[in-house]
C-alpha cells in the first residue's frame, strides 16, 4: 500500500480512537452520578463497568465474523451506528429513571465499540513492521486518552454540578413524592448530552460510509497457511490472560478515582476532575512509548517497567493515609471560577497508575500476534473478548470496597500488575519458535 493510503488511513483510524476514548471513560462519571440518581450500593453502582464491558466478551468472535462479511469500512460504520442505538436508549432510561435500562444501554454501547475495535486494533499492529507496532498503538492511544481527559470534564460539568447539595436535599426530603421528583429532575441530566452523542455518532457512520478507506490485508491472507492450532501458542493465551486483568486495572483506576476520593470526604469540585488526571498520566505515558520505542527501549523492556512502576504505586496508594493531601489554585471548567482543586497524595497515586497502565496495551498486542500467521482475526478476537477484565474486577474492587473500604479495596490491583509482569518476563516468549 502506498504511504499516502497508510497515513490517510491511520487519521481515520486516530479519529475513530478518539471516539472509543470518549464514549469509554464517560463511566467514571457515571457510576457516582447514578449511584446518587438510582440510589444503589457500591456494588450495583460498578454494574455501570460491567454492562460496558463484558459486550466484549460476548460480541468479540461474532465481530470478528461479521468483518468477514461486511468488510472493515461497513463493519465501522455499522458499530457507529450501534453505538448510536445505545446513546439513544439513555433518553427514556433518563426519563423513567430505570438503572436496567442504563444498563443495557451501556452494554449497545459497549456492543458496537467491540466491532469497531476488533478491526482497528490488528488494522494498527500490521500497519508496518511489528517492532514498532506498539509505538503505533500509543500515537493511537494519545488520541483516545485526550478524548478520555474531555469526557470526564464535560460529562461532570453537566451531571455533577451542585449535586452535594442536591444530594442533602433529597435526604431531607419530606415526602415520596417529593423525593422521586428530585431523582427524576437529576437522572434527566442525562438527555442532553446523549443526545448530542446520538446525533454525532450517526454522523460519523454516514460518512464513513463515503469515505475510502484503504484495505489492508492482514497475516491471515498474506502469510502461508500453517498447519497449528490456535492452541499450539501458548504465548498468545498467556496475552489473552495478562491483557484480562489489565483492562480490568485500568478501569478500576479510571472509574473507580472520582468515587474514592468522594468516600474520603474530597469535595465533588475536585472530584470530578480525577479521571482526567488518570488519563493524563496515560497520555504522558504514551508519549514517553513514542519517545522511546524502539530506539531506546523494546515494547518488552517497556512491559517489564509498567508492570514494575503499577505495583510500587498499588503499594503507595493503599498505604497512603488519606487524609495527607495536596491542594492548588485552579480554574473550575464549569463556572469558569477560580477554586482551590484539594488531591489526597493516595488519590494521586491511584491517578499515576495511568503511567504505569499506558503502555500496557500497546505492547501485549503485537507480542501476542506476533507469528500466530493465519490466526490472526481470531487471536485479535479472543484479545478483544479479554476486555471482560473491565466488566469483572471492577465489580469485585465495588464488592470488596463494601467489606474493607474504598482504599484497602485498590489491593486488587496488585495480582494485576504482577500476571502482567510474569507476561513480560517468561510468558510472552513461552513456546515461540526460535
Amino acid at each position: 500500500m502506498k504511504k499516502n493510503n497508510y497515513l490517510f488511513g491511520l487519521i481515520i483510524i486516530g479519529i475513530l480512537y478518539f471516539i472509543f476514548g470518549f464514549v469509554t471513560w464517560l463511566n467514571g462519571t457515571l457510576i457516582p452520578f447514578l449511584k446518587v440518581a438510582c440510589e444503589l450500593s457500591d456494588f450495583t453502582a460498578y454494574l455501570v463497568t460491567f454492562a460496558f464491558y463484558i459486550s466484549y466478551f460476548v460480541w468479540a468472535l461474532p465481530s470478528s465474523w461479521i468483518l468477514k462479511k461486511t468488510g472493515f469500512k461497513n463493519g465501522i460504520a455499522i458499530g457507529l451506528f450501534v453505538m448510536a442505538a445505545g446513546a439513544a436508549l439513555f433518553i427514556p432510561a433518563a426519563y423513567s429513571r430505570s438503572y436496567v435500562l442504563f444498563l443495557v444501554a451501556l452494554f449497545i454501547l459497549g456492543s458496537g465499540l467491540a466491532l469497531m475495535q476488533t478491526a482497528v486494533n490488528p488494522y494498527v499492529t500490521i500497519l508496518g513492521p511489528i517492532e514498532s507496532a506498539a509505538k503505533r498503538i500509543s500515537i493511537m492511544g494519545i488520541c483516545n486518552k485526550v478524548a478520555g481527559v474531555l469526557a470526564p470534564i464535560i460529562l461532570g460539568a453537566i451531571l455533577l454540578v451542585g449535586i452535594e447539595p442536591m444530594m442533602e436535599e433529597i435526604s431531607l426530603a419530606t415526602s415520596v413524592a417529593q423525593k422521586e421528583e428530585l431523582l427524576n429532575g437529576l437522572s434527566q441530566r442525562l438527555i442532553t448530552p446523549y443526545s448530542v452523542m446520538m446525533i454525532i455518532l450517526i454522523l460519523l457512520g454516514i460518512l464513513v460510509c463515503f469515505t475510502h478507506l484503504p484495505e489492508v490485508k492482514d497475516e491471515e491472507e498474506t502469510t502461508d497457511k500453517t498447519s497449528k492450532s490456535i492452541w499450539q501458542y501458548p504465548y498468545l493465551w498467556y496475552g489473552v490472560v495478562a491483557m484480562f486483568f489489565y483492562v480490568g486495572v485500568e478501569v478500576i483506576a479510571g472509574d473507580t478515582i472520582i468515587q474514592y476520593g468522594m468516600s474520603i470526604d474530597v469535595d465533588q469540585q475536585s472530584a470530578k476532575y480525577f479521571t482526567s488526571l488518570t488519563l493524563i498520566s496515560m497520555v504522558i505515558g504514551y508519549f514517553i512509548g513514542v519517545v522511546l520505542i524502539p530506539k531506546v527501549i523494546n515494547q518488552r523492556q517497556a512491559l517489564v517497567g509498567c508492570s514494575l512502576l503499577g505495583i510500587i504505586l498499588t503499594m503507595l496508594a493503599v498505604f497512603t493515609p488519606d487524609h495527607l493531601s495536596f491542594s492548588f489554585p485552579f480554574i473550575d471548567l464549569a463556572t469558569f471560577s477560580p477554586i482551590t482543586m484539594v488531591i489526597p497524595y493516595t488519590v494521586f497515586f491511584v491517578a499515576l497508575l495511568g503511567v504505569a497502565n499506558s503502555l500496557v496495551w500497546p505492547a501485549i498486542w503485537p507480542l501476542s500476534l506476533d507469528g500466530v500467521g493465519s490466526h490472526t482475526k481470531t487471536a485479535s478476537a479472543l484479545i478483544i473478548m479479554s476486555i471482560a477484565g473491565g466488566a469483572l474486577l471492577p465489580l469485585a474492587y465495588g464488592k470488596i470496597a463494601e467489606m474493607v473500604g474504598t482504599q484497602q479495596a485498590y489491593w486488587i490491583a496488585l495480582p494485576c500488575y504482577l500476571i502482567i509482569l510474569s507476561f513480560a518476563i517468561f510468558g510472552c516468549k513461552w513456546g515461540k519458535d526460535k
